[in-house]
């Protein structure tokens, strides 16, 4: 008896993908729910799991391309007969071992001077210069060419569709983490114990951006056309680096998440992206985007929202600075936020006053936790 080995389908959009890479391997004997392959699509890499047990037999390669629904192999639950025969040497051990048996049968031989070799008086010795031009190069340059994963060129074609369109500004701003960091080592022991999840830096720029967007409503829309469609739940999209790209799955109804489960969404997402268990559906309707490039080190940069988004908000590291405060002259641990916005639906003084207003709840974050 033989069962099917299927593409499952991973989400209403996805019709077709590519197998990575098959992790059990032709004739494995494997078990029902042990992950069978990576499957790759536009949005996500996936790690497939085995629909029965049996013994595996592939008829996909890696690197094709395959449809939902196709068959890539196949589970036969006939055990193979054991023989005691020797199996058969592949073509590369017998060529090797019979070059190794004329090497051991040929004599060695010594090479014959065929001129008069000069007295050593008269012998030159060659400089390191010389002695350089004779050797090869140590370190040759080289080049590999790898094809664009799905993930990184479905991301490619949003970039570029996105700068094609839009009129991306961004405008930045410095927050004073210091009070942010007070309530988190205060309250780090008591809050793990209560929730059993750490409390992070993220829950509370999503309960910032969630309250600001409240405000300023034209930060939280999409451009259809020329239409402008005003988005009134408040989905959050964490931007998360894989080694295919970058995928962002998205928080559903922030707005009504206590710090605790975003915290643990945020480490749900971190967890299941390593694992390769993100579905592709959680990776879209996102109305707005957070990423994090303080986690690389990064001090500044310019973020591209997340097409078809309009505004994209940037974290940073936070570094301790000379600031003033109540005129005088303070280090504070301090971030560099950036908002890049499409400038078509997001007018200059909306950017700004959003920017600043996470800027009051992260500095004043009792009015964060009071919805003020």
């Amino acid at each position: 008896m033989k069962k099917e080995v299927k593409v499952p389908s991973v989400g209403e959009s996805i019709s077709n993908g590519t197998i990575v890479s098959w992790i059990k391997h032709n004739g494995d004997t494997v078990k029902e729910g042990e992950n069978l392959f990576e499957l790759e699509t536009d949005k996500a890499v996936l790690e497939i799991p085995s629909p029965g047990s049996g013994t595996l037999e592939i008829l996909v390669n890696e690197g094709e391309e395959v449809k939902i629904g196709q068959t890539v192999a196949s589970l036969s639950s006939e055990e193979k007969s054991k023989s005691t025969e020797e199996a058969p040497k592949p073509v590369k051990e017998i060529k090797k071992e019979k070059t190794e048996e004329k090497e051991e049968k040929a004599e060695p031989q010594i090479a014959q001077p065929t001129e008069k070799a000069e007295p050593v008086a008269q012998q030159t010795i060659p400089t390191q210069l010389e002695e350089a031009e004779k050797k090869p190069h140590a370190e040759e340059r080289r080049s590999e060419r790898v094809p664009m994963s799905a993930i990184r060129k479905r991301t490619a074609e949003r970039l570029v569709k996105a700068m094609q369109n839009s009129a991306y500004i961004t405008t930045f701003n410095e927050i004073d983490m210091q009070k942010v960091i007070d309530i988190r080592n205060q309250y780090k022991e008591s809050f793990e114990k209560e929730h059993g999840i750490k409390i992070g830096f993220m829950s509370f720029f999503v309960k910032a951006c969630v309250q600001s967007l409240k405000e300023f409503p034209s930060v939280n829309t999409q451009i259809d056309g020329s239409d402008i469609i005003y988005n009134y739940s408040y989905d959050i999209g964490i931007a998360v680096s894989i080694e295919e790209g970058l995928i962002v799955p998205v928080i559903r109804d922030a707005d009504k998440l206590h710090f605790a489960e975003v915290e643990k969404k945020i480490a749900d997402f971190a967890k299941r992206a390593g694992e390769k268990k993100i579905l592709p559906d959680e990776l879209s309707g996102g109305t707005f985007t957070i990423t994090n490039g303080g986690i690389f080190g990064s001090l500044f940069s310019t973020p591209i929202p997340a097409f078809p988004q309009t505004a994209i908000l940037g974290m940073h590291v936070i570094k301790n600075r000379p600031t003033v405060v109540d005129d005088k002259v303070t280090i504070c641990p301090m971030m560099f936020a950036a908002l890049s916005y499409d400038h078509r639906v997001i007018d200059g003084r909306d950017a700004v006053r959003f920017l600043a207003r996470i800027k009051e709840y992260i500095e004043e974050p009792d009015k964060l936790l009071l919805e003020l």
